[in-house]
């Protein structure tokens, strides 16, 4: 429901692939207007998201959270392990459903995912802050590969038995954007959309609306872009709560409430290198911030990504930052194109597409220093980045600021990550903002109309985190 029913699609085939439901852990089938048909599903303990999930464990990240580490890790990696997974661990069939030996996990029968079994095959689970070995990389980059397969795989064994032409996907998995990508760039379906909070928060979506249509017998709108409301579902910082609260901590502070000159005064702090956190309107629902409640960077600042990672997130430094890019913009500069040339919409940085341009040397994590490319602080190091694509009619007041960076600057492109630093939530409030602005080297803080500037704070970096306090509570290098 949560696939379908958002969806720009008046009829369209939906996959889920998850961890696991109830027992379902992939399910596909049709939806048409208010209706929707299930033909097929796999039941665990089989699961396609487990087996990424077990993975995540034995390179030593947290299950059901550290999953997109593994996929932004892969690249590091080469996938010597495939064959060795293949033949012990998983089959996957030519309908892209998966049979696991379950010899080597323990998730059905323990609270851990994998045993000893797993550790003599691959080697032992790596503790969570203990550097990364080749091992760890090259495992990363044989799971992707196979869970790419896999989706692949499944896309066109539900082409072929839907006859649909147009697909909608959610689950846990669904959030893998680089095997969203190849599903792009393979052209399976003719069209695509995955629901922005595709992994269990997006249940709670799919229940509302599957009780409106189903039981209540409402009928259903089609809704373009979609009906997500460009999944700004959040609460909305008030303007008189956030003026009190400035006004309370006594910081100097400036209120712009003209939209434009608010713009153009941030693309100008923007384009001189600062980092700024942007608090506007409603929050994101789901897990990724997509202008509402982010931290931007200029992209083409070439220590920004080691820079913001280390000294503002508190994160592992190999970690990657997606960028946002005016929509209508993405074809200059990232490769987002199905096989008859039309471009794809990203507008919840779900899709990976390489930038254009964009070349990478060296092996392992030494690749992360040898990345050329117009957007340093946004390219992977497989050249590729996880893209955003910004309508103005979805979020009118990130879509102002890009366009007033785009017109200072010539660049539609900004680094966009969430407002938070390792461990915590994303921000929802102006207290939660200048908590985190405070603790960290963010240079400027943007809540509504106000604006506030580290330079003019006296003593603010005596609340900055140091390197020593960030390495001893982060477990940092």
């Amino acid at each position: 429901a949560s696939a379908f029913y958002p969806s720009p699609f008046e009829h369209a085939a939906f996959l889920t692939t998850d961890g696991v439901g109830e027992w379902a852990t992939t399910s596909y089938g049709v939806g048409s207007g208010a209706d929707l048909r299930i033909d097929a599903e796999q039941h665990f303990p089989h699961s396609l998201g487990l087996f990424y999930s077990a993975f995540t464990y034995v390179c030593g990240f947290r299950v059901n959270s550290g999953e997109y580490k593994l996929m932004g890790l892969a690249p590091y990696g080469t996938p010597r392990f495939v064959d060795t997974l293949r033949e012990h661990v998983i089959d996957v069939r030519d309908d892209g459903s998966v049979h696991l030996n379950l010899h080597y996990f323990r998730y059905a029968t323990d609270l851990t995912m994998t045993g000893a079994e797993m550790d003599g095959l691959v080697g032992p689970r790596r503790s969570p802050e203990a550097p990364l070995a080749q091992r760890d990389l090259d495992l990363a980059a044989s799971v992707q590969a196979i869970t790419e397969d896999a989706v692949l795989k499944m896309a066109r064994h539900v082409r072929r038995e839907t006859g649909e032409r147009a697909l909608t996907m959610a689950g846990g998995v669904a959030l893998n954007c680089v095997a969203n990508g190849r599903l792009v760039r393979e052209g399976i379906f003719d069209d695509l959309w995955i629901q922005p909070a595709a992994g269990d928060a997006g249940g709670a979506l799919g229940a509302a609306l599957l009780a409106y249509h189903r039981y209540a017998g409402k009928p259903r709108t089609v809704a373009t872009p979609d009906a997500m409301r460009g999944a700004l579902l959040g609460p909305s910082v008030d303007a008189d709560e956030a003026a009190a609260f400035f006004a309370a901590t006594g910081v100097p502070h400036a209120r712009i409430d003209d939209p434009a000159a608010l713009s153009e005064y941030v693309a100008g702090l923007l384009a001189d290198g600062m980092t700024v956190g942007w608090v506007q309107g409603p929050m994101e629902f789901g897990p990724r911030a997509l202008g509402a409640r982010s931290i931007l960077a200029d992209a083409r600042g070439r220590e920004t990504q080691r820079a913001v990672n280390l000294k503002i997130k508190f994160r592992e430094s190999f970690r990657p930052f997606a960028p946002a890019v005016l929509d209508g913009h993405q074809a200059d500069w990232f490769d987002l194109a199905f096989p008859d040339g039309r471009i794809a919409d990203s507008p919840y940085m779900l899709l990976v597409g390489d930038v254009r341009g964009a070349t990478v040397s060296g092996k392992g994590l030494d690749r992360r220093h040898h990345v050329e490319s117009p957007l340093p602080a946004v390219t992977h190091v497989d050249g590729s980045a996880r893209v955003q694509t910004v309508r103005a009619d979805q979020n009118p007041a990130f879509h102002a600021l890009l366009s007033a960076f785009h017109a200072r600057t010539g660049v539609p492109v900004l680094v966009n990550t969430s407002f938070n630093v390792r461990g915590e939530p994303i921000v929802c409030t102006a207290e939660d903002a200048y908590r985190c602005f405070r603790r960290t080297h963010m240079d400027a803080l943007v809540v509504g109309p106000f604006i506030l500037e580290k330079r003019l704070i006296a003593g603010a970096d005596a609340d900055v985190l140091t390197a020593d306090e960030v390495a001893a509570t982060y477990g940092l290098d």
